[in-house]
């Protein structure tokens, strides 16, 4: 299959470079300093599977360079990109494409659906510790890389089971899920709460667990993503705080979370698409979501000043 990666960052990076490595035709879209170190040396990855460099021939700054024919575009761009990413591809041969997302919130699908009227899409989880330790090289150091995906539609097309196998023949382990509004919605739970309480107190998730009241915290935020998922409609299990914690404990303990990295790099954040999506739609069902507020109203000053930072440059 034909790839192109909309956002070469930790996941799209991670996951194209294992699609690259095993023979598919894979495109990586960047920008900047990342951009120009991958089209001069490549892409390298290092992981806790090993090491490897995905060769410098197919790094793009625009979708249109990888031309007609995208069977499959990975969608990891932050959330606050979606809406750009989206007006790239709709100008590109992948406007027709199975775009895949695999970002962090709960609605970025429904945006591609409007912005992308003629592709098929399809929403993802990707459970991976990942990110860019410098341009042109992607670290990944959770020891875990997984992939849940599905379709929205009870008719999907043959390009799932091509792509399940793509996903197979290049070592990625990647679960179809029948329900992948519930799987969004589990992920969002614990991205939500240990993401955000991982930058507002900049402890790994190690020093959280260690401490009983910060343990604590974290669970009580998971709660209130949960509880607004269920009066939204979503099937979710009651989450038991000994199984939380069972599966925080799996963890590398040294592991941060990827809004902490941008917090202490002075970049914008998934704020909006994570607590403030709590937020909003606790507001929406009339449920208090203190924890998240407090995420929320802490973070966002910094949030604010690298946006502005950001424009700028």
């Amino acid at each position: 299959m034909k790839f192109l990666i909309s956002g070469t960052g930790g996941v799209g990076g991670f996951f194209g470079a294992k699609l690259a490595e095993a023979g598919n035709e894979v495109w990586f879209l960047a920008r900047g300093a990342h951009l120009d170190a991958m089209q001069h040396s490549g892409l390298r990855v290092e992981s806790t599977q090993g090491a490897f460099t995905v060769l410098p021939a197919r790094m793009i700054a625009h979708p249109s360079e990888a031309g007609t024919d995208v069977d499959v575009v990975l969608f990891c761009v932050k959330s606050y990109d979606t809406e750009s990413a989206a007006a790239q591809l709709l100008e590109s041969g992948a406007r027709k494409s199975l775009v895949l997302s695999l970002q962090n919130g709960i609605d970025n699908e429904e945006k591609l659906r409007r912005l992308l009227p003629e592709a098929e899409i399809a929403g993802g989880v990707a459970y991976i510790s990942s990110r860019i330790e410098r341009p042109g090289m992607i670290l990944e150091t959770g020891g875990f890389q997984r992939i849940v995906y599905g379709s929205f539609s009870s008719h999907r097309s043959h390009r799932f089971d091509e792509l399940g196998e793509s996903f197979l023949r290049s070592g990625i382990r990647a679960d179809y899920g029948e329900d992948i509004t519930k799987e969004l919605w589990k992920k969002f739970i614990f991205i939500a709460s240990v993401g955000g309480l991982s930058a507002l107190t900049r402890l790994t998730q190690g020093e959280i667990l260690a401490c009983e009241e910060t343990r604590l915290l974290v669970f009580r935020a998971m709660k209130e993503v949960e509880s607004v998922g269920i009066a939204r409609g979503v099937a979710l299990e009651p989450l038991v705080k000994e199984r939380v914690f069972e599966a925080m404990g799996r963890f590398n303990p040294a592991t941060r979370a990827s809004m902490y990295f941008d917090l202490v790099n002075g970049k914008p954040m998934e704020l909006d698409a994570l607590s403030g999506t709590v937020r909003r739609l606790g507001c929406e069902y009339s449920i208090p979501t203190p924890v998240h507020d407090t995420i929320y109203a802490s973070l966002l000053p910094h949030h604010q000043l690298a946006l502005q930072k950001s424009r700028t440059l």
